[in-house]
């Protein structure tokens, strides 16, 4: 039997059936997958650090198994029964924290409280590249907030973000947040076509919508549901199916953070983000292609249109 390490206390959950993303697979078939080998000192694959033994010059406090610190799995148990309880709705991480590190916070939760569920829905989320390449500190490709604001709007950001299915790989490209922004041009403008009407009072997000949601939060599938509704929008013409379409559309995008500003303020530019084009410098230029284009300049004309789109205003000629 291997001799553990003076001061590292390690509990086997080979009696303890996990059912994460592992299920079906032995746990020394996981470590290898991940590059890694067992420790020589576990008796199983499956043991985990509760007691890691600190040196001198480390963080340590005393205990019957020497002095030492938490293991890195058991720092999240603890602070999870601390202030939110036993038993939590919902748990977040990368995926590729599910093995071993979220089966072992189920192991060592679920036996400390008497087999109490520890975790009702683990949602883990797929990776973010940027420009093909993975996004990281040691690359120096992080992506900062303060910063994608610069580029465009809070809306096209959080758009873009819910392009992907949360556990799925998600590239995030310039383009991809231009394109962002021209699909919520879509929906603003769907959103002014019906001004003229208010919205139905008791309108409710749509169930196709909802459903989407239900589904594991699939929002590719949630996103085609509201440019259905968008479609509709634009060509409705009973004052009836337009109020229902507006309180519809207007409840969906409230669920995800999306319609929540004016349309003349969203394609004036003059948006929550306090960023947008100067309003008269836009009417100028909307002048200005509009005498282009009855002096039949066209090629003036695309310039123009094409400096507008560029600063988020998006032109429908009749």
């Amino acid at each position: 039997m291997p001799t553990l390490p003076k001061g590292m206390y390690c509990s086997t959950c080979r009696a303890f059936p996990t059912t994460a993303a592992c299920r079906g697979a032995t746990r020394t078939n996981c470590w290898r997958a991940r590059g890694s080998k067992s420790p020589p000192y576990k008796r199983d694959a499956s043991d985990f650090v509760l007691w890691k033994p600190s040196t001198p010059d480390l963080p340590g406090w005393d205990s019957p198994w020497g002095r030492g610190r938490p293991g890195w799995h058991l720092e999240c148990s603890c602070m999870i029964e601390k202030h939110l309880g036993r038993t939590i709705d919902i748990h977040g991480g990368g995926i590729d924290l599910v093995f071993p590190h979220h089966e072992n916070e189920i192991a060592q939760s679920t036996c400390a409280h008497g087999g109490d569920t520890f975790v009702r829905y683990w949602l883990h989320n797929g990776f973010v590249n940027v420009d093909r390449e993975k996004m990281s500190k040691s690359i120096g490709n992080v992506l900062l907030v303060h910063e994608l604001l610069k580029q465009a709007s809070g809306e096209a950001i959080r758009l873009a973000l819910l392009s992907a299915h949360y556990r799925q790989p998600l590239d995030w490209t310039d383009d991809g947040l231009d394109r962002a922004t021209k699909m919520l041009d879509r929906l603003y403008g769907a959103a002014r076509a019906l001004s003229e009407v208010d919205a139905s009072p008791d309108a409710a997000p749509d169930p196709d919508f909802i459903a989407a949601l239900n589904d594991d939060l699939n929002t590719p599938k949630a996103m085609a549901a509201l440019f259905e509704l968008a479609r509709q929008a634009n060509v409705a013409t009973a004052e009836d199916d337009k109020r229902r379409i507006k309180g519809t559309l207007l409840a969906s995008a409230a669920l995800i953070g999306l319609l929540e500003q004016d349309p003349e303020d969203w394609f004036s530019g003059n948006s929550d983000d306090g960023d947008g084009p100067d309003p008269a410098e836009i009417e100028t230029l909307i002048e200005a292609r509009n005498d282009a284009r009855a002096a039949k300049d066209f090629a003036e004309s695309d310039r123009i249109r094409d400096e507008l789109s560029a600063k988020g205003i998006l032109l429908e000629d009749g």
